[in-house]
């Protein structure tokens, strides 16, 4: 499990005053904010204030520290927000965070490897687990329900999987 986590990202610059758009990637988008200090990815940077100033289509706009052009704010799109893994809330039992689904071994209910998981889609029903699937250049999408997904180890790093018929053919 990694000691950081991805909570959102920059996606350009929001007006002329230094706002950014920022995609939110936590359950309650708003609670972004709460998570601050975010910094990059390789620590370089850290923004120790996030203000959320209003909703937009696909996220909000919000002042960050130490941002106050639209250039500084254009400057960082694409840059991705991340905070230490021990500010994020416990989860339930039955639930996991992205991060720690990637790179998982998936196996079937008799033991044979199906795959790795490459990525974790949600495209509004729920969410897909995209697998890599050795010796293919090819990927697939397994829903990640309770029945084709009955169990997720975490401590062992596999998930076992009953994939709909003809999934894997």
């Amino acid at each position: 499990m990694s000691e950081t986590i991805c909570v959102g990202t920059i996606s350009g610059a929001f007006g002329v005053h230094g706002e950014v758009r920022i995609k939110s990637f936590t359950a309650d988008p708003q609670a972004i904010a709460d998570y601050t200090p975010l910094t990059t990815k390789d620590g370089s940077r850290t923004f120790d204030t996030l203000q959320i100033t209003r909703s937009l289509k696909n996220g909000f706009a919000a002042r960050i520290t130490g941002i106050g052009t639209k250039e500084e704010a254009d400057a960082l799109k694409g840059t991705q927000l991340f905070v230490p893994r021990d500010v994020l809330p416990n989860l339930p039992d039955d639930e996991y965070y992205h991060t720690d689904l990637m790179g998982l071994e998936v196996v079937d209910t008799g033991g044979n490897p199906l795959g790795t998981v490459h990525s974790v889609l949600n495209h509004g029903a729920s969410d897909l687990l995209e697998l890599k699937v050795p010796g293919q250049s090819k990927t697939v999408l397994l829903p990640f329900t309770l029945a084709a997904v009955p169990t997720v180890d975490l401590a062992s790093g596999r998930i076992v999987a009953d994939p709909p018929d003809g999934l894997f053919e």
